[in-house]
């Protein structure tokens, strides 16, 4: 297993990446991640291969084009903070896939395997699902980008906004036995912004047996992989977090398993 964190980059490559995690790297099956920064008029072209890709466009303006789709002037925030759904694009393995900035642009490009069971889509911020989950300073927002009832073959994709003070991932879950219905076996990056972006969350990864115990202080612009056990989040007071999850695994469903120790604040007096 590699390192729990990936940090970014502080300068981008050529095409403007600045944060990778493939299979290989992460030494799991399913998921890849990638982030890139890109200035205004720059263009990053990516072919999807045997993988389905989700790219969310966490901020900035930007044109689309794939093999056979193109969407102009996508985007609408231009932080991560504003808080308003984003704009993705859903392209299918064996495609192609343009992103060409219009303002300066931060996305992420989600991937697992893909079976061409759909074609190339536009997610839209109305199509985002919203909710807020949890109560008291368990309570955050969530963003549902690419939910296991949306159409794709493989990823779930999702961003969650933890504000100063409370928890999310909250209580302790996990979901990384393929033991259906109760668990599914699922693969996850959090992929972590912090504001005021000096601060840091913190993130606990843990099994049963504790054979894997690591509690991590997380910066601005990295990424925590969860290959296996429960994973709470926590934002420091002073410091709203940002992540975006992505998870995939043999079946695209999310049957997830709280820390029995922590299953009673399920239910609030």
């Amino acid at each position: 297993m590699a390192e729990y964190i990936i940090k970014s980059k502080l300068t981008p490559d050529e095409d403007g990446t600045v944060l990778t995690v493939t299979p290989e790297s992460a030494g799991w099956s399913y998921v890849g991640f990638l982030v890139a920064k890109l200035a205004e008029g720059q263009t990053l072209t990516r072919e999807s291969g045997d993988q389905e890709l989700c790219i969310v466009l966490l901020s900035g303006l930007a044109n689309a084009v794939t093999r056979s789709q193109t969407w102009d002037k996508i985007g609408k925030r231009m932080s991560v903070f504003e808080k308003i759904p984003p704009y993705a694009v859903y392209v299918p393995c064996s495609d192609r896939v343009e992103i060409t900035a219009l303002t300066s642009v931060e996305l992420a490009i989600c991937s697992a395997p893909g079976h061409g069971t759909y074609p190339a889509r536009l997610i839209a911020p109305e199509d985002v699902g919203v909710e807020m989950r949890g109560y008291g300073n368990l309570e955050r927002q969530i963003h549902n980008i690419l939910p296991e009832q949306k159409e794709a073959d493989s990823l779930l994709v999702v961003e969650v906004f933890t504000p100063d003070g409370h928890w999310s991932s909250y209580p302790p879950h996990k979901h990384d036995r393929d033991a259906l219905p109760e668990e599914s076996l699922l693969e996850e990056t959090y992929y972590f912004r912090v504001e005021p972006e000096q601060g840091f969350a913190i993130q606990r990864v843990y099994t049963d047996d504790r054979s894997v115990d690591e509690t991590l202080a997380v910066n601005n612009g990295e990424v925590v992989l969860v290959p296996c056990g429960y994973h709470p989040v926590s934002a420091p007071p002073g410091y709203e977090v940002y992540y975006l999850n992505v998870m995939a695994g043999p079946t695209r469903t999310w049957r997830f398993r709280n820390d029995p120790d922590h299953d009673w604040l399920m239910k609030p007096s």
